[in-house]
């Protein structure tokens, strides 16, 4: 496993998540820090953005994985945005966090925030989920 690294720390992206309706109305800042391992040695060695990740890239993409169809779990969002760190190839681990600076919670607070990690060898939710999907139907055949 690598010891390289690229960081997003701090995108900003508003979104409709959560659980109660007035969230997913109204609308609210998530703010997702993205810790993305892989080796560079290769992408260095020839100066080549293609051996690596492009990280204005990657911020387009996870603020649009977290833009898209509203659930109710931060948890659930941070796995997405996994799946979508860990679609590539150079991708080796994954370490995203998602801030919910605005959840609705009496007590004051400065923040809430789920971090979850992935690696490729484990492979992600919705891999793990695709996969069980494919052997569940083949035993029913």
């Amino acid at each position: 496993m690598s010891t390289d690294s690229i960081t997003l720390t701090g995108l900003r992206i508003t979104a409709h998540h959560g659980v109660f309706d007035f969230e997913r109305e109204n609308g609210q800042e998530f703010v997702i820090d993205v810790t993305v391992w892989l080796d560079f040695r290769a992408a260095a060695a020839g100066d080549d953005l293609s051996r690596t990740i492009h990280y204005g890239e990657l911020a387009e993409e996870v603020a649009d994985a977290v833009r898209r169809d509203p659930v109710d779990l931060i948890e659930t969002l941070a796995e997405r945005i996994a799946d979508v760190v860990l679609a590539h190839d150079a991708a080796e681990r994954v370490r995203v966090t998602v801030h919910k600076p605005q959840a609705p919670i009496e007590i004051p607070f400065a923040d809430v925030s789920v971090q979850i990690e992935r690696t490729r060898i484990e492979g992600t939710q919705t891999e793990r989920t695709q996969t069980e999907r494919t052997q569940t139907e083949g035993s029913r055949a």
